[in-house]
């Protein structure tokens, strides 16, 4: 393997422990239009906060997730328009209401970084590593202020970048390489932690040098899922990952 110059961290799930919130704001909207659905004699199954959303919409953009999920559970909506309100009617109007519901959360709820992202960041600074923040997320550069993580960060890539830029979401790389890019760093140099499928899948379609997952579910199967989606290892948390840059096993 190459020196690892530089790390690319996903943010929910990863730096800050929001993919608690992400969860719950889907299961509201979801299972909500799940109600509006049944009228019409569609009855489905309520959305599964745990399984389904970490299989399916972990780690995609809004509008890719709710596709993803739609489409696991046969429902056929159109695909809708940008701007479109929130509601039940189009694929744009589901991620909508998921995203106004997700806001409102954020009032009352602050996020915060696990507790061990700060001491691997000073670590990974002082072994003169590089390192950027990525998400799919709109909000992602004020939870991370929020967070006091925002000033320890070299770039940072979110939605609104993907958005300005026409970046795809996971697992498509572009949002990774983007990164890298902003880093100065080559993907081959490059190392990349995520904790959703999508994520690992986007490091390992990017030929990033090293695929990091991180696993801080209680799912027993959950290590294998992320090492089939393309990740070179699985780390319960980032208290290793300076030790494994530095070429020293977890």
């Amino acid at each position: 393997m190459r020196p690892i110059r530089a790390v690319v961290f996903d943010t929910d799930g990863v730096l800050l422990d929001s993919a608690v919130l992400h969860a719950a704001a889907w299961k509201t909207a979801f299972d909500d239009c799940l109600e509006v659905w049944a009228a019409d004699g569609a009855t489905q199954q309520p959305f599964d906060a745990d399984r389904e959303y970490r299989d399916l919409v972990d780690g995609k953009s809004r509008d890719d997730g709710a596709r993803a999920f739609l489409g696991a559970r046969g429902i056929d909506l159109p695909p809708g328009e940008r701007g479109d309100t929130p509601g039940c009617g189009t694929v744009r109007a589901v991620a909508a209401l998921k995203e106004q519901i997700f806001t409102q959360n954020l009032r009352s709820r602050a996020v915060e970084a696990f507790s061990d992202v700060h001491p691997a960041l000073n670590e990974l600074k002082a072994q003169g590593l590089r390192y950027a923040a990525v998400s799919s997320s709109r909000h992602a550069a004020a939870l991370l202020k929020s967070a006091a993580l925002a000033s320890l960060f070299d770039a940072l890539v979110d939605g609104e970048d993907a958005a300005r830029l026409g970046l795809a979401g996971k697992p498509d790389p572009a949002l990774f390489l983007e990164a890298a890019a902003r880093l100065g760093s080559a993907p081959e140099d490059t190392a990349v932690v995520e904790d959703a499928i999508a994520g690992v899948e986007a490091g390992s379609r990017g030929s990033f040098g090293l695929v990091v997952g991180i696993d801080r579910s209680p799912d027993a199967h959950r290590a294998d899922a992320l090492r089939a989606g393309g990740a070179n290892l699985v780390l319960a948390d980032l208290a290793a990952l300076p030790a494994v840059l530095r070429g020293q096993a977890p």
